[in-house]
Order: structure tokens, then C-alpha cells, then sequence
């Protein structure tokens, strides 16, 4: 009877937080996909016609249909007519704070950062990064219990909190208090090791002046920063926004920068120590994309990006995000839309250059939600000058790696079976990523019908 009645209130749990089994044991059966064009997402050339074995939620082979033998018994999926390729890793997210018209720190709670990762899942990203803004105990606590296989949703990353000089964290008044402030060299240390100590994924820091609020944080305290994560074996990731804090960064090792130069264009000599020295670069190309308009802009209404989101987020919301492009300052949109433009020919610039270009979306930050903002930025990219095979692996195998996630980003043999089943080719046009038939996290599939129906009864 105790268990029967443990069964029953687990079950129930799981209703009540709206979680899917993404995360749960792998799958024990082997299972032969067969007949989709399958991406692999790590650069190499994707294979019509393709067949690839999973056993116990691992990739084991791939080839092409009719060439995989298979025993008698093994369960075969007909994917004829689909695109597969690897499940999206985004770099860089900050879930929790968003509740329906709110954004808030009240909204920071267990249930609502569970939200946003089973949005951005349903959505097609398997890991999100969250980048700094976290405070207390319950990302670690998520984190904990995804390892454990009591949770699903996006796979949760945590680098706990951000490091800034005084004043220079987040400005949001949702975000009040969670940053350190530091001063001295022993106190960035002191900070980088007491966020390893919490077995954080990785460092972030704040470098710039926050438009005039903050003081710079200085170069030798960032390089102490940097050097002390390096010593712990953990990356640092700097929110950038100026050129020169950019060159002074690489130059002490960054291992990431969240975002591109916004004050101009980078110039030839800082891209060529990008690609020198392996820094990994987020474009992070939606807010100032999306400030740059004074009416709503036609991919509102893109019907495959209108469908997602429509079936995850409040209609007001909705309304308010369209409702926000009208009567925005003229010279303000302006301003964004120059910003907009030195930031797209950066891309274009580190993109021919071969530099590690990642998706990272800043998603998280207020209209700008998971899974939506992703999908966003996988267009822009190409926007920007890459080409939708190059996009695709910015936004598996290369965020993957940069991670430190060896079990994902990739269809590849030793690999988990973490994948999107598509009704279109995003080769063809990146945004067939959004038509999602199908999503699998471990070589199970993920019940969508019930994601989307736990985040429409949390709206």
C-alpha cells in the first residue's frame, strides 16, 4: 500500500511542476531510426537516407538505410521524409525571473525557473547555461535533482553568482544584490573559489561601466578572475561591450565572451586573437536586433515561431511584446539599429575567420524567453552572414564543447541520443528548426503534449 501511494503522489508531483522524463534512466531497448536526412551538428556532411542505432539512450551507429544490420526483435522507427539533427545547447540563459506580466525577484522560485527550462525543451534545447544571475540554493537543488533523474526539462548548467565591481552587475531590480562586488584582487579570488567550492559550470564577470553606472573592472582584477578560474579548471565567460575591454580580455586568457563589441566593429587584430587564442564568442545578436524597430517587425508573425510560442506563453504577453515596438524614440531604434549593423559585420568577420562562434542568447531577460529567444538567434546568425550548417553546429556540438558536455551536441556514436526530429530541412532555411514533430533527450522521447500543457496552466 506505502508504495502504491508513493507511486501516486510522485506522479502527482510531477503534474503539479509540469516536468517531462527527459532525464530519467535511458531507455534499455534497441531501437533502429531509419529514412531521415540526419545532421550530425558537428560540421561533417549530413547523410540522406540515414539509419543510426540507439541503445540504452546512446547513439551506437549510424549510416544509411538498409546498410545497419539489426537482430531480430529491434524496434524500428520509420523517419522518412524528416530532418534529424542534435538538440539545441544554448550558453547562455538566466531563468526564473519572468511570471506571466511580472519580472520580478519574487518570480525567482523552484517552480518558475522549472518553467523556463520545460519551455525552452519544448522548444527544442536540451542544456541551458544559466550565466550569473542565480541566487541561493535552488538552481543547485534543480541541478541536483536533473543528475539524479528525478527532473526533467532543459539540462541546467549553473556558474552561481557573477563577479563586478561595485555596482556593475545586472541592473534590473529583480537581479538587486546577487552579484559580488569586488575591489582588491584577493577578493575576485576569494569569490571565484567559493563559487567553485558550490561546483559551479562555470565564471561569469561583469567588465564594462554599465553605460557610466559602474566603474570598469579593472584589467589586473580580471586577470586575477580569469587566473583563478583557470587554476580551478572552470571557464570564465565576461559580459563585453566595449572594444577595448574585449582586447584587454583576450589578451588575459577569456575562455568566452557573452557578447559581441557593441561600441563598433571588431577590428581585424582582435578577431585574429579570438581565433589565436580559441575564444569562444556568443553573438547574442536579439535585443539590439529587436530595438531597433518602431513597429513590429514581419518576423513576429513568422507562423511556425507564432505556433511555439503561442502554445507557451499568456496571449497578453504576447500582446505586449508587439504592442512594445510601437512608439519606441525614434533616434534610440536608430541608435540600435548602427549597433545592430557593427555587430552583424562582426559575426560576418569571425565567421570568416574560423573563430568558435556559440549559441548564446541571453535568454531569460524579460519577453526575451527560452526556446523563443534560441530559435530567434539561430536566424539571426544566418542573418549574419553564416550559413545555416554553420549555425547548427554554433548551436550543438560547439556550446557543447565549450561546456565541457563530452555526452551531447552531436550525432555521433558514443553520444547521447539527444536529438530533434523535424518536419523540414534546416539546411534549406534555418528556420525549420521550429518545426518540431519530435524531440529526444537520452534515446527517450519527450511527452510535449504534457510541457505544454503544464506552461499553459502556469500562465
Amino acid at each position: 500500500m506505502h508504495a502504491a501511494m508513493l507511486r501516486i503522489s510522485l506522479a502527482f508531483a510531477a503534474a503539479l511542476l509540469f516536468i517531462a522524463p527527459a532525464h530519467s534512466q535511458p531507455a534499455s531497448d534497441m531501437v533502429l531510426y531509419e529514412g531521415a536526412r540526419l545532421i550530425p551538428g558537428d560540421g561533417g556532411a549530413a547523410i540522406g537516407e540515414a539509419a543510426f542505432v540507439v541503445d540504452r539512450g546512446v547513439v551506437t551507429r549510424i549510416g544509411r538505410k538498409g546498410e545497419l544490420g539489426a537482430a531480430g526483435g529491434v524496434k524500428r522507427v520509420d523517419l522518412s521524409g524528416k530532418t534529424v539533427m542534435p538538440a539545441l545547447v544554448n550558453a547562455h540563459g538566466h531563468p526564473g525571473f519572468q511570471k506571466g506580466l511580472t519580472y520580478a525577484a519574487a518570480n525567482y522560485t523552484r517552480e518558475n525557473i522549472i518553467n523556463d527550462l520545460n519551455r525552452a525543451l519544448y522548444f527544442g534545447v536540451a542544456v541551458v547555461m544559466s550565466q550569473g544571475i542565480e541566487k541561493g540554493e535552488l538552481t543547485f537543488e534543480i541541478r541536483a535533482d536533473q543528475q539524479a533523474g528525478r527532473l526533467g526539462g532543459a539540462r541546467l548548467l549553473i556558474a552561481g553568482r557573477g563577479i563586478g565591481a561595485p555596482n556593475a552587475g545586472p541592473g534590473a531590480p529583480a537581479y538587486a544584490g546577487i552579484a559580488y562586488e569586488v575591489t582588491t584582487e584577493d577578493q575576485i579570488r576569494s569569490a571565484v573559489r567559493e563559487q567553485a567550492a558550490k561546483k559551479v559550470n562555470g565564471i561569469k564577470l561583469w567588465v564594462d561601466d554599465r553605460g557610466g553606472r559602474a566603474p570598469r573592472l579593472s584589467t589586473a582584477l580580471f586577470r586575477a578572475g580569469i587566473d583563478e578560474g583557470r587554476k580551478l579548471g572552470l571557464p570564465v565567460t565576461a559580459h563585453v561591450y566595449y572594444h577595448v575591454d574585449a582586447v584587454d580580455l583576450v589578451d588575459a586568457g577569456i575562455n568566452s565572451l557573452a557578447h559581441l563589441v557593441r561600441d563598433k566593429e571588431m577590428d581585424d587584430a582582435l578577431v585574429a586573437a579570438i581565433v589565436k587564442r580559441n575564444v569562444y564568442v556568443m553573438p547574442n545578436l536579439g535585443g539590439a536586433e529587436r530595438a531597433q524597430y518602431t513597429s513590429p517587425p514581419a518576423w513576429i508573425d513568422e507562423p511556425n515561431l507564432v505556433a511555439l510560442l503561442g502554445e507557451t506563453v499568456a496571449p497578453e504577453v504576447i500582446e505586449r511584446m508587439k504592442k512594445a515596438f510601437a512608439g519606441r524614440d525614434a533616434a534610440a531604434a536608430a541608435r540600435a539599429g548602427q549597433i545592430y549593423a557593427n555587430m552583424r559585420r562582426s559575426v560576418a568577420k569571425l565567421n570568416a575567420a574560423g573563430a568558435r562562434i556559440i549559441l548564446g542568447s541571453d535568454t531569460g531577460l524579460e519577453d526575451h524567453f527560452f526556446g523563443y529567444a534560441e530559435q530567434r538567434e539561430l536566424e539571426q546568425m544566418v542573418a549574419a552572414g553564416m550559413t545555416p550548417a554553420q549555425v547548427i553546429v554554433a548551436a550543438t556540438s560547439r556550446p557543447a564543447e565549450f561546456l565541457g558536455l563530452q555526452n551531447t551536441g552531436a550525432l555521433a556514436p558514443g553520444k547521447s541520443a539527444d536529438f530533434l526530429v523535424l518536419d523540414a530541412n534546416p539546411l534549406d532555411d534555418i528556420r525549420n528548426t521550429r518545426r518540431i514533430a519530435k524531440i529526444y533527450i537520452g534515446g527517450r522521447e519527450v511527452d510535449r503534449a504534457a510541457l505544454r500543457a503544464g506552461l499553459q496552466k502556469n500562465f
